[in-house]
Protein backbone atom coordinates (compact mmCIF):
# COMPACT_ATOMS: atom_id res chain seq x y z
CA UNK A 1 0.00 0.00 0.00
CA UNK A 2 1.14 3.90 -0.47
CA UNK A 3 2.08 5.16 2.69
CA UNK A 4 0.47 7.99 1.56
CA UNK A 5 -2.94 6.59 1.45
CA UNK A 6 -2.72 6.53 4.89
CA UNK A 7 -3.67 9.52 5.01
CA UNK A 8 -6.88 9.64 2.93
CA UNK A 9 -9.76 10.01 5.53
CA UNK A 10 -7.18 9.97 8.77
CA UNK A 11 -5.31 12.86 8.63
CA UNK A 12 -7.48 14.76 10.94
CA UNK A 13 -6.15 17.80 14.05
CA UNK A 14 -3.53 15.46 14.98
CA UNK A 15 -1.68 16.00 12.16
CA UNK A 16 0.77 18.64 10.77
CA UNK A 17 1.48 20.31 7.39
CA UNK A 18 4.89 21.43 6.79
CA UNK A 19 4.94 23.50 3.63
CA UNK A 20 7.53 24.61 1.62
CA UNK A 21 6.80 28.45 0.05
CA UNK A 22 8.17 29.35 -2.94
CA UNK A 23 6.49 27.10 -6.28
CA UNK A 24 3.76 25.71 -3.51
CA UNK A 25 2.26 29.61 -1.96
CA UNK A 26 3.96 31.59 -4.24
CA UNK A 27 4.56 31.07 -8.01
CA UNK A 28 8.57 30.57 -8.19
CA UNK A 29 11.51 32.58 -9.95
CA UNK A 30 13.61 30.00 -11.19
CA UNK A 31 16.78 31.46 -10.99
CA UNK A 32 16.06 34.20 -8.63
CA UNK A 33 14.33 35.49 -5.47
CA UNK A 34 11.48 37.24 -4.44
CA UNK A 35 12.91 40.10 -2.40
CA UNK A 36 9.59 42.07 -1.74
CA UNK A 37 5.71 41.69 -1.37
CA UNK A 38 5.43 43.37 -4.48
CA UNK A 39 6.93 40.51 -6.63
CA UNK A 40 4.72 37.93 -4.35
CA UNK A 41 2.05 36.49 -5.97
CA UNK A 42 -0.11 33.64 -4.70
CA UNK A 43 0.03 30.18 -7.06
CA UNK A 44 -3.32 30.01 -8.52
CA UNK A 45 -5.69 27.93 -6.14
CA UNK A 46 -3.24 28.11 -3.18
CA UNK A 47 -5.75 30.52 -0.95
CA UNK A 48 -8.44 27.86 -1.49
CA UNK A 49 -6.30 25.01 -0.93
CA UNK A 50 -4.99 26.77 2.29
CA UNK A 51 -8.43 27.12 3.42
CA UNK A 52 -9.20 24.07 2.88
CA UNK A 53 -6.50 22.27 4.51
CA UNK A 54 -7.28 24.36 7.72
CA UNK A 55 -9.84 22.12 8.39
CA UNK A 56 -7.97 19.22 7.69
CA UNK A 57 -4.28 19.70 9.97
CA UNK A 58 -4.32 20.66 13.54
CA UNK A 59 -0.96 22.50 12.81
CA UNK A 60 0.39 23.90 9.72
CA UNK A 61 3.88 25.54 9.59
CA UNK A 62 5.77 26.89 6.33
CA UNK A 63 9.46 26.07 6.07
CA UNK A 64 11.51 27.92 3.51
CA UNK A 65 15.38 27.98 2.67
CA UNK A 66 15.60 32.04 1.93
CA UNK A 67 19.45 32.33 0.69
CA UNK A 68 18.71 35.20 -0.78
CA UNK A 69 19.06 37.10 2.76
CA UNK A 70 22.15 35.60 3.31
CA UNK A 71 23.46 36.55 0.04
CA UNK A 72 22.65 40.36 0.61
CA UNK A 73 20.25 40.37 -2.72
CA UNK A 74 17.26 41.18 -0.24
CA UNK A 75 17.09 42.37 3.84
CA UNK A 76 16.12 40.12 6.72
CA UNK A 77 12.96 42.70 6.87
CA UNK A 78 11.99 42.54 3.66
CA UNK A 79 11.41 38.18 4.22
CA UNK A 80 9.36 39.52 7.93
CA UNK A 81 7.24 41.74 5.41
CA UNK A 82 6.51 39.17 3.05
CA UNK A 83 5.92 36.94 5.34
CA UNK A 84 3.71 38.67 7.75
CA UNK A 85 1.84 40.20 4.72
CA UNK A 86 1.00 36.52 3.34
CA UNK A 87 0.14 35.24 6.19
CA UNK A 88 -2.49 38.04 6.48
CA UNK A 89 -3.92 37.15 3.62
CA UNK A 90 -4.46 33.23 4.28
CA UNK A 91 -6.49 34.27 7.03
CA UNK A 92 -8.33 36.69 5.40
CA UNK A 93 -9.04 34.07 3.20
CA UNK A 94 -10.02 31.52 5.66
CA UNK A 95 -6.90 29.38 6.18
CA UNK A 96 -4.10 29.42 8.43
CA UNK A 97 -0.24 29.40 8.83
CA UNK A 98 0.50 28.98 12.48
CA UNK A 99 4.01 29.79 11.98
CA UNK A 100 7.05 30.47 9.21
CA UNK A 101 10.35 28.96 9.84
CA UNK A 102 12.98 30.23 7.58
CA UNK A 103 16.66 29.26 7.06
CA UNK A 104 18.22 32.48 5.41
CA UNK A 105 22.29 30.71 5.71
CA UNK A 106 24.09 30.13 2.43
CA UNK A 107 25.95 27.02 3.60
CA UNK A 108 24.21 23.87 2.46
CA UNK A 109 25.88 22.26 5.37
CA UNK A 110 23.61 24.49 8.14
CA UNK A 111 21.49 22.57 10.20
CA UNK A 112 18.36 24.90 9.56
CA UNK A 113 18.70 24.32 5.47
CA UNK A 114 16.93 21.56 3.81
CA UNK A 115 17.13 18.75 3.52
CA UNK A 116 18.75 18.94 6.73
CA UNK A 117 15.76 18.71 9.61
CA UNK A 118 16.71 21.66 11.45
CA UNK A 119 13.69 23.67 11.00
CA UNK A 120 11.56 20.80 11.79
CA UNK A 121 12.95 20.39 15.17
CA UNK A 122 12.60 24.04 15.61
CA UNK A 123 8.76 23.44 14.89
CA UNK A 124 8.48 20.64 17.23
CA UNK A 125 10.03 22.62 19.64
CA UNK A 126 7.58 25.27 19.36
CA UNK A 127 4.58 22.71 19.26
CA UNK A 128 5.08 19.83 21.55
CA UNK A 129 2.32 17.73 19.85
CA UNK A 130 4.05 17.39 16.47
CA UNK A 131 4.56 14.07 15.83
CA UNK A 132 6.50 13.16 12.38
CA UNK A 133 4.97 10.06 11.66
CA UNK A 134 1.50 12.28 11.41
CA UNK A 135 2.80 14.72 9.45
CA UNK A 136 2.90 15.65 5.92
CA UNK A 137 5.49 17.83 3.68
CA UNK A 138 4.27 19.56 0.32
CA UNK A 139 7.13 20.79 -1.58
CA UNK A 140 8.69 20.92 -5.16
CA UNK A 141 12.35 19.70 -4.66
CA UNK A 142 13.48 16.43 -4.41
CA UNK A 143 15.25 18.38 -0.99
CA UNK A 144 11.95 19.28 0.21
CA UNK A 145 10.77 15.62 -0.10
CA UNK A 146 14.38 14.28 1.66
CA UNK A 147 13.47 16.58 4.00
CA UNK A 148 10.55 14.85 5.30
CA UNK A 149 11.39 11.21 4.42
CA UNK A 150 14.60 12.02 7.03
CA UNK A 151 11.91 12.17 10.01
CA UNK A 152 9.05 9.56 8.35
CA UNK A 153 6.77 12.17 7.07
CA UNK A 154 4.25 11.45 4.40
CA UNK A 155 5.80 13.26 0.83
CA UNK A 156 3.56 14.90 -1.46
CA UNK A 157 5.46 16.28 -4.65
CA UNK A 158 4.67 19.41 -6.67
CA UNK A 159 5.17 19.43 -9.98
CA UNK A 160 5.68 23.24 -10.46
CA UNK A 161 9.05 23.76 -11.63
CA UNK A 162 9.72 19.84 -12.68
CA UNK A 163 8.83 17.43 -14.90
CA UNK A 164 6.63 14.48 -12.95
CA UNK A 165 8.69 11.81 -11.73
CA UNK A 166 8.04 8.10 -11.87
CA UNK A 167 6.17 6.56 -9.07
CA UNK A 168 7.21 4.51 -7.22
CA UNK A 169 10.34 6.91 -6.16
CA UNK A 170 12.01 6.11 -2.93
CA UNK A 171 11.38 10.08 -1.34
CA UNK A 172 7.86 10.67 -3.09
CA UNK A 173 4.66 9.27 -1.99
CA UNK A 174 2.61 11.16 -3.90
CA UNK A 175 2.73 14.15 -6.49
CA UNK A 176 0.18 16.40 -7.71
CA UNK A 177 0.45 19.99 -10.29
CA UNK A 178 -0.60 21.96 -7.49
CA UNK A 179 -1.52 22.42 -3.94
CA UNK A 180 -5.21 22.86 -4.57
CA UNK A 181 -5.09 20.02 -6.85
CA UNK A 182 -3.91 18.26 -3.88
CA UNK A 183 -6.19 19.57 -0.88
CA UNK A 184 -9.12 18.55 -3.47
CA UNK A 185 -7.94 15.15 -3.49
CA UNK A 186 -7.55 14.63 -0.18
CA UNK A 187 -10.57 16.75 1.01
CA UNK A 188 -12.65 14.42 -1.69
CA UNK A 189 -10.92 10.97 -0.18
CA UNK A 190 -11.58 12.28 3.41
CA UNK A 191 -15.15 12.79 2.98
CA UNK A 192 -17.51 9.37 4.01
CA UNK A 193 -18.54 7.93 1.02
Amino acid sequence: MNPFDKIQGQADKSWTLFLDRDGVINVETVGSYITSWDEFKFTEGALEALQILNDVFGTIVVVTNQRGVGRGIMTLNSLKEISTNMTDTITAGGGRIDKIYSCTAVSDDDHNRKPNTGMAIQAKEDFPNIDFKKSVIVGNSLSDMEFGKRLAMHTVFLTTKHEPFSLPHDLIDQQHSSLLQWAQALAGAAVPG
